[in-house]
């Protein structure tokens, strides 16, 4: 996940070959932050994203426009006034800096031919699009810098723009092998860190694969390794970096799948968009994007040697803006999601805690109780017994019949026998009721622990607003979020998901409680199979039999998603119940989505989903 000095570079080439000589149509600033650029060339109409974000900076090509303010920011209009309808003559990166220079032409107020400089500087919180004339002056910046925010340079109207050099590092394009052993072999740290803390542009990422690349402990000291191995690490440093200056780029995404078997996708150039909704390959289909690069990622591939339940699937685009556009949507998604739900989890583990502790009290009263049988023998045999205990003895043996041992029962002295057998049956009643009382209110708390850990869950697997509008209806239902009476109906967009197997069956999973019990009682008929996690919160699916009996492969792909969709995902192997519809009950007043059955089949197996395939509609 580094949009680092080669990264830069691939998108730097793409914007090279595609809008060298375009004109600029028009200048937008959607955010404080950002710019958006109409562009047109011969070859068609072109729209550039620049993000000087600090938390998210960005430039890539995309086809998705964005809203503007009513009134244009200052920085906006700067640029429109100066390089509006200007024409795009270079684009050049700094030897490997995350730095992209764009050399416009245009005509000033005056007819004369004047160039200018937008520069885009991608460089985390220092981030910054800046605004140069020919000379190299600054004219203007997105952010301005004062000197009271950074001493080592300023970027204000009328400063000599140049780049900071903050680190002694070195251009990994224009580096010998004497160097690159004396700078990387010297220090005593770690070999990856020696190498991305020792050459521009190169993150920790690629330093891991390029160690993985020269069979190197990227973990091991630097300065410990001997000649043959300083040789050996060169010469695959070097022939990434030809890659680099021959522009022989693979831009790719790699997406973690979770209990799944290992592979790689072929790089046949096609749209890699559509390539992952026909397989499946989103984050609704079990993949989540971890790492981007626009060179081979050898350490994630078949032969790897990770050897973990994680398994990553490795999916080439066809442009970096593809790539960076599909990365951080997929990822915007996810944060934006998880900021979403914030509040109804809160709610949820707030109840789930308070449950549980209430649980474990009444599981630890209920325990004291069963000591009541003692008090009721005690009792019975003081009246068999009693007749002979001498008055104001402490304590006397018995048989007990029961058991045909000898006891010692403990006597109030002050009490007869009588009045201390009354007083064991009074604690045995005492005892009686509230084990009565606690295995009821235990149950109920228990059914209310698996409530909301089922709603946790179904949070977890949340991937839109929608999704979450039944969860919130649901928690609202249950009594943990007040109800306001506004008059409007809750408006309920979200359906389950629905999957076609690899043998043309389809499938249904329920993405929250509500859609479990309308998936199992209202679209399966009886002779559809239904499948769920075995002892977990997760979702129920529904296997559609049409009449037939499935093939078993159609079992093995519906237990698949039910493994996947529940609280075990991520596990190498899930045990799944599954059972025909018509034996799947539902006990009154039960909480949403839980249902009872007596006889089942089960089995074990992964979450491997891949070969599934989501239906259009």
């Amino acid at each position: 996940m580094a949009l680092d000095g080669i990264v830069i570079a691939n998108i730097t080439a793409e914007l090279s070959a595609k809008l060298t000589g375009a004109r600029i149509s028009k200048i937008a600033q959607p955010e404080n932050d950002e710019l958006l650029l109409t562009l047109k060339t011969t070859s068609g109409q072109y729209r550039l994203l620049l993000s000087a974000s600090a938390s998210l900076p960005l430039i890539y090509l995309t086809g998705t426009n964005k809203p503007s303010p009513m009134t244009a920011p200052n920085f906006c209009m700067l640029l429109r006034k100066h390089i509006a309808n200007g024409k795009i003559l270079r684009i050049w990166q700094p030897g490997l800096e995350r730095i992209i220079h764009f050399e416009i032409e245009h005509y000033d107020e005056m007819g004369d031919l004047c160039r200018k400089d937008l520069i885009i500087e991608l460089m985390g919180k220092h981030s910054n699009l800046i605004f140069c004339d020919d000379t190299g002056t600054i004219i203007d910046s997105i952010k301005h810098v004062g000197s009271m925010t950074s001493s080592v340079r300023e970027v204000l109207p009328g400063r000599p723009y140049f780049i900071a050099v903050t680190q002694s590092k070195c251009d990994p394009l224009a580096t010998s092998q004497e160097e690159f052993c004396l700078t990387v072999f010297s220090k005593p740290m770690p070999l990856a860190k020696a190498i991305y803390t020792s050459y521009t542009g190169i993150s920790p990422l690629i330093a891991e694969e390029l160690c993985f690349r020269a069979s190197a402990e990227s973990t091991q000291s630097a300065n410990s390794f001997d000649a043959i191995a300083q040789l050996h690490l060169y010469h695959m440093f070097e022939l990434m970096m030809e890659d680099v200056k021959e522009k022989n780029f693979s831009p790719s995404i790699i997406y973690e799948h979770a209990g799944q078997m290992r592979g790689t996708s072929p790089s046949d150039g096609t749209d890699s968009r559509q390539d992952l909704a026909k397989n499946g390959f989103s984050a609704a289909a079990g993949a989540t994007p971890v790492e981007f690069s626009s060179l081979p990622l050898t350490m994630y591939g078949e032969h790897s040697g990770i050897q973990t339940q994680i398994s990553y699937e490795i999916r080439p685009f066809a442009s970096p803006s593809e790539m960076l556009e599909q990365y951080y949507a997929m990822k915007n998604t996810v944060t934006r999601i998880r900021q979403k739900s914030s509040d109804l989890r809160r709610i949820a583990t707030t109840a789930l805690e308070r449950c549980r502790k209430k649980y474990e009290l009444q599981r630890k009263q209920l325990a004291d109780t069963e000591k009541r049988e003692k008090y009721r023998i005690y009792g019975e045999l003081i009246h068999t017994y009693g007749y002979g205990v001498e008055p104001g003895a402490k304590s006397f043996d018995a048989l007990n019949y029961y058991t045909n041992e000898m006891i010692t029962i403990p006597l109030d002295a002050t009490l007869t026998a009588q009045e201390n057998a009354q007083k064991y049956y009074d604690k045995y009643g005492k005892l009686k009721r509230t084990c009565e009382a606690l295995s009821e209110l235990t149950k109920e708390t228990k059914a209310e622990i698996d409530h909301l850990e089922s709603v946790c869950t179904f949070m977890d697997m949340a991937l839109s607003e929608e999704d979450l509008v039944q969860v919130k209806e649901e928690l609202t239902d249950a009594g943990y979020i007040r109800r306001h009476h506004t008059g409007k109906k809750v408006k309920i967009t979200s359906r389950p998901y629905h999957y076609i197997s690899s043998d043309g069956y389809d499938l249904y999973v329920g993405k929250n409680n509500y859609q479990n019990d309308e998936l199992t009682f209202r679209l399966a008929s009886g002779s559809d199979w239904w499948f769920h996690a075995k002892g977990v919160p997760g979702s129920h699916v529904i296997l559609k039999a049409n009449g037939q009996m499935p093939p078993d492969r159609a079992f093995e792909d519906a237990a698949r998603l039910a493994a996947w969709y529940s609280q075990n995902r991520g596990a190498q192997k899930v045990e799944i119940d599954y059972v025909e519809k018509k034996h799947v009950k539902k006990p009154n007043g039960a909480k949403p989505g839980f249902v009872v059955y007596y006889t089942n089949y089960s089995m074990v197996i992964d979450c491997d989903i891949s070969s599934l395939r989501l239906a259009s509609s």
